[in-house]
């Protein structure tokens, strides 16, 4: 049987992963997998810093793979709403579909940061709940650590940008 199309985002904080996983998911008729709907679900209000996310994402994490792995096998696409920002965060995500052959696309969404901030503002405004952590601090110390994905990683990159 075939196995089903993993799809995941890169994208600084407030580049629109999140509309894209939604769009994707309804044109590949996949499964959505959101982190923040997980780590809300799971975590109720527990995650106010950068290293209380660390920790509960890290928990997470190797039941998301079983799972998602699971769902490919059955032939079923999958898109993932969990950040592919770093070099370690791809390397899970490259574990997943490699470890069972399954194919893959990383969807590269580049935005310069006035956007992502501009977004992340109005973020703030639609959903008051993410207002807390949905900031122009937590953007920095978030993008401190953004590496964006090149060739020699050896993912199928789709690159969207507003800069092209």
């Amino acid at each position: 049987m075939n196995k089903g199309l993993l799809t995941f985002f890169c994208g600084k904080m407030g580049a629109g992963k999140t509309t894209k996983a939604r769009e994707v998911a309804l044109e590949r008729n996949a499964v959505l997998l959101s982190e923040d709907e997980w780590l809300s679900s799971i975590y109720p209000n527990s995650i106010k810093t950068l290293e209380d996310y660390i920790e509960r994402v890290g928990l997470l994490k190797p039941q998301m793979k079983k799972l998602v792995q699971s769902i490919l096998a059955t032939g079923t696409n999958v898109v993932m709403d969990f950040p592919a920002n770093t070099i370690p965060q791809r390397a899970w995500f490259k574990s997943i579909f490699s470890e069972m052959q399954a194919p893959h696309e990383l969807i590269y969404i580049d935005q310069p940061n006035e956007i992502c901030l501009g977004q992340i503002a109005k973020r703030r405004i639609e959903q008051p709940h993410r207002a807390a952590t949905d900031t122009d601090e937590m953007f920095e110390g978030v993008t401190r650590y953004f590496v964006a994905p090149t060739a020699e990683e050896g993912f199928n990159i789709t690159v969207i940008s507003t800069n092209a």
